[in-house]
């Protein structure tokens, strides 16, 4: 292959990765079926996020980030699941326009903190249910890569334990 060639083609595969990101823009979460997620550390936990209220949703994160420095941030030994429906949903959402949340306002730190933590390895899957019985729109869901939805909030807790996660919620 020559220079020239070589030239082309990897300006050409920019051209359509930036034709994708941009084609996915304001596109709902990857959908994730619950029964594709293995325990692949020796710990693995899930914490069930069902409220809304910023300050209990600022402890449980808090939690998280304390239970991550136990095993030095490293996502080879933890992992850690958090599993929204309800009002856990809020901080994931673009805005609260048209939702059951209209007269709240959002916490934009909320999100900014989940994002810190995801960094080591952290995901979170959002109930379709909560948005289909909330007549939400999914493509109001941040698509950032850490987020994915599950058809379901309380099947995939289920599956999860069943799985050899541990159950945690924040009280």
């Amino acid at each position: 292959m020559t220079d020239i060639d070589r030239r082309h083609m990897v300006s050409g595969l920019a051209l359509a990765g930036g034709i994708v990101a941009a084609s996915s823009a304001g596109a709902a979460p990857t959908v994730l079926d619950p029964k594709t997620i293995k325990k692949e550390t020796d710990i693995a936990c899930l914490y069930h996020c069902d409220f809304g209220e910023p300050a209990r949703v600022r402890q449980m994160i808090t939690n998280i980030a304390n239970h991550l420095s136990v095993y030095d941030f490293d996502p080879f030994k933890i992992k850690i699941v958090v599993v929204a429906h309800g009002q856990g949903i809020k901080p994931f959402i673009d805005s609260f326009e048209g939702t059951p949340w209209a007269k709240d306002s959002p916490d934009s730190e909320l999100f900014t903190r989940y994002a810190g933590i995801a960094k080591y390895g952290v995901e979170v899957l959002l109930c379709r249910i909560t948005f289909k019985n909330n007549k939400i729109d999914e493509a109001k869901a941040r698509s950032d890569s850490f987020i994915k939805l599950v058809p379901s909030g309380v099947a995939t807790v289920g599956e999860l334990q069943a799985n050899g996660f541990g159950y945690l919620k924040i009280g």
